[in-house]
């Protein structure tokens, strides 16, 4: 029996510069954090010569490219294991479509898992450029790389996506009381809103591959801001953070009309007033978590009560993708 678990993120900064119709332009830019909640991988060797594969469904099939689920069958493929005799499940904190980047997270894990079946080292640069390859160049999906790359480096990290496509990622030089204040005071909402992050991401996509000047002046605005909370985390200076968070969230609302609805805007500017200094959708948008930044949690969670949207605590995880047991 193999277990692993890739954890799961939240974005501080310079979200969807990390999009190669970006990048491969301007250079994207963004800062994220590993969180204590995860994804699950668990192999077991079985008797028979089947794949048989526990998520939301069930499949048994006798080969890699019967299977339905796509990460899945081009991960197997990826990994050259086309008719292993394994029984695969996956299971998570969290569900998907709630904007932590869950897709990835799983995605990471799996490999790694497939990794430690083969008995094969892997180090975080690789695991996250095959889990890229997977997502982004087999599957296609219009999505960017901070989530595979923060799942399989883990901490608080800010990430350069150069032109070329690589990527270069570095700790933050941030002092431990700012760690841990930041750590303290920050808080997730679930908003109760599942949604497909590809679909609004390929408006972003789509729009930025065909030279929208807005676009991309929405995008190079988001990127400094993105530097701009580099430079408030490395000075102490978590008040400029939580402004830059308000201001990242307007910019952010202009990219898509489905990015926010009038549930989440109340919910937000009702946070606002109670206790919140600064807040934003986590994700692509359309629902998933709320995240705040508040120096009253006490009153702000007592306030939230009354929406209805259930907190999620959590703390920073400073280990990525790893093999548990």
């Amino acid at each position: 029996m193999i277990i692993v678990r890739s954890p799961l993120r939240i974005s501080l900064g310079g979200g969807g510069t990390d999009l190669p119709s970006y990048y491969e332009e301007n250079e994207g830019f963004l800062i994220a954090a590993a969180i204590n909640q995860f994804v699950y991988i668990s192999l077991h060797e079985n008797f028979s010569d089947e794949i048989l594969l526990k998520y939301s469904q069930i499949e048994k099939v006798n080969s890699s490219v019967d299977v339905k689920h796509p990460i899945f069958r081009e991960t197997l493929n990826l990994m050259g294991m086309k008719n292993p005799s394994v029984e695969i499940q996956s299971m998570a904190d969290i569900p998907a479509g709630t904007g932590l980047g869950s897709s990835s997270s799983f995605t990471t894990a799996l490999l790694k898992c497939l990794h430690e079946y083969k008995g094969e080292l892997v180090t975080e640069k690789k695991l996250a450029e095959e889990a890229c390859e997977v997502e982004m160049y087999r599957l296609k999906e219009p999505i960017g790389k901070q989530d595979q790359y923060i799942a399989a480096y883990g901490g608080i990290k800010a990430m350069w996506f150069r032109k070329d496509g690589s990527v270069d990622v570095e700790p933050l030089n941030i002092s431990k009381e700012t760690y841990y204040n930041l750590e303290d005071n920050l808080i997730l909402y679930f908003t109760g809103f599942e949604r497909s992050a590809s679909k609004i991401l390929k408006e972003q996509d789509d729009q930025t591959k065909a030279s929208d000047e807005a676009m991309k002046r929405n995008l190079d605005h988001v990127k400094q801001m993105g530097l701009d909370t580099k430079s408030a985390f490395e000075k102490g200076d978590l008040h400029k953070f939580a402004e830059i968070m308000n201001e990242h969230w307007e910019i952010k609302k202009k990219r898509s009309r489905e990015m926010s609805n009038l549930r989440i805007d109340e919910c937000y500017e009702y946070a606002l007033k109670n206790g919140a200094l600064g807040g934003k959708l986590i994700g692509a948008g359309g629902g998933g978590f709320l995240m705040f930044y508040s120096e009253d949690k006490v009153r702000l969670r007592e306030k939230m009560m009354k929406t209805g949207l259930r907190e999620v605590r959590f703390r920073f995880e400073k280990q990525g993708t790893g093999k548990v047991f």
